[in-house]
């Protein structure tokens, strides 16, 4: 044999023989882990993966592996890196993976953490009926200890639809009412005593007396055959400026407006924001249509728009964060609310060099602003095929349940939403208010 020949030979085997080597270490760990020694097992996985010649397609199993035994072993904080790595590396069963990881940050006490992992858990597996239900028990139980009624009612309400027997589920939503954290959830609404609710208003009520309220409601739906006609925004206008009034506030309700009319509205909103009394006064902008992000700003289509050019937008369209967000900023409210049912696909998708593809993007933040959108920023919300889209119908039953804050009614919203758009839909919103705001004390 030629001495080139012999020694390509010899590496080869020499690494294979290193390879069978380090296999064993492989195949010793899976055998304590199988035996329940996780501690034998974790050497075993870790000496492995310190050997810079392996087979590096088993890294993957290995670190699930080894995070499983640290798990077994009540080693969170080790357990929590190796499944996230398994995860980088993208094992196939990654929403158990995920669901490990919230066992495990819940833990340690890391809460949000633990909602983040069990809500990315329960998008993979939603489809297993049996590990749904236990996945929304186990986050309704991280949500009482984060004392957040709303949203562990609403998972165990939700896994109750699902498995009315469900022991466990049963009991948590008595458990809620005994231990004092279910006020603001649905239910306790239902259950509080008539002395309990009135004491309550009557506070709420002397707190917001000298409060005044001002909305400017616009649903649009008539829009030409190339912008596309929708279903729901005028019924959703409609419905919003009702409901708003029964929570006292003063609205200016358009439809199908155009731009000159929702110009000629807004400067009319803005004159009752300014004759307000400073830090006593609330605004609320909501808008159903189409809109569209192009560069930084967001913008509301009107009916009549005409856009063929990319600057026809910035011509024909209404601008939220410059004339809507910025004029609410400066008046005298001590809340301005913005409500944003428009993340629809690009009307003009024969624009598409500055607009963006998918929906509005995030507004900047603004002093005492709540930007509620009915989908994330970057993504799209259909049409609904009711009389309301879904999210103004979440959100017009959300308002009208007493007691609830502003953060808790959204919140609320935002998980319905999710539970009924089959995890397609999720709502988005961005705040920077500092007191409170109920719709109905």
């Amino acid at each position: 044999m030629k001495p080139v020949r012999f020694f390509i030979f010899l590496v080869t085997l020499l690494s294979s023989m290193v390879a069978t080597a380090q296999y064993k270490l492989y195949e010793k760990g899976l055998n304590s882990y199988q035996h329940a020694k996780y501690k034998e097992a974790i050497v075993s996985f870790s000496e492995y993966l310190s050997k810079s010649i392996r087979d590096k397609s088993l890294d993957v199993e290995v670190y699930y592996l080894r995070g499983l035994s640290y798990y077994k072993s009540n080693d969170y904080k080790n357990s929590i890196g190796d499944f996230e790595e398994a995860i980088l590396l993208n094992h196939a069963n990654k929403s158990n993976i995920y669901w490990f990881l919230a066992k495990s940050h819940d833990q340690l006490g890391y809460f949000p953490d633990a909602i983040q992992n069990y809500t990315r858990a329960i998008e993979g597996l939603k489809s297993d009926r049996e590990k749904y239900v236990v996945l929304l028990y186990e986050r309704s139980q991280v949500y009482v200890k984060l004392k957040d009624a709303t949203m562990a009612y609403t998972d165990l309400q939700a896994a109750y639809e699902i498995q009315p027997g469900n022991e466990a589920v049963k009991q948590g939503l008595v458990q809620l009412d005994k231990i004092g954290y279910s006020k603001a959830s649905p239910v306790a609404v239902q259950t509080r005593s008539i002395a309990q609710d009135s004491t309550v208003n009557k506070a709420l009520a002397e707190l917001y007396k000298n409060e005044k309220r001002y909305a400017l409601v616009i649903g649009n739906s008539a829009y030409s055959k190339s912008i596309g006609e929708l279903r729901n925004p005028v019924n959703d206008a409609i419905d919003m400026a009702a409901e708003l009034e029964k929570s006292n506030f003063e609205v200016q309700l358009l439809t199908n407006a155009t731009y000159g009319q929702m110009r000629a509205e807004l400067l009319k909103f803005k004159e009752k924001l300014d004759e307000g009394e400073r830090d006593q006064t609330v605004a609320l902008f909501y808008f159903a249509g189409h809109g569209l992000r192009q560069e930084d700003e967001n913008y509301l289509v009107p009916v009549d728009a005409l856009v063929e050019f990319e600057d026809d937008v910035r011509r024909y369209c209404f601008p939220v964060q410059r004339m809507v967000l910025a004029n609410m900023e400066r008046s005298k409210t001590r809340l301005n609310i913005v409500i944003l049912d428009a993340c629809r696909n690009n009307p003009f998708p024969s624009l598409t060099r500055s607009i963006g593809e998918q929906g509005l993007g995030e507004l900047a933040k603004a002093r005492g602003s709540f930007v509620a959108y009915a989908t994330a920023p970057g993504s799209v919300a259909e049409d609904g095929l009711g009389r309301n889209g879904l999210y103004t119908q979440e959100l017009l039953h959300s308002m009208r349940k007493r007691g609830l804050t502003l953060d808790q009614v959204f919140k609320e919203v935002r998980l319905n939403v999710l539970r009924l758009s089959g995890e397609k839909q999720k709502t988005w919103d961005n705040s920077n208010i500092t007191g409170e705001f109920y719709f109905k004390y």
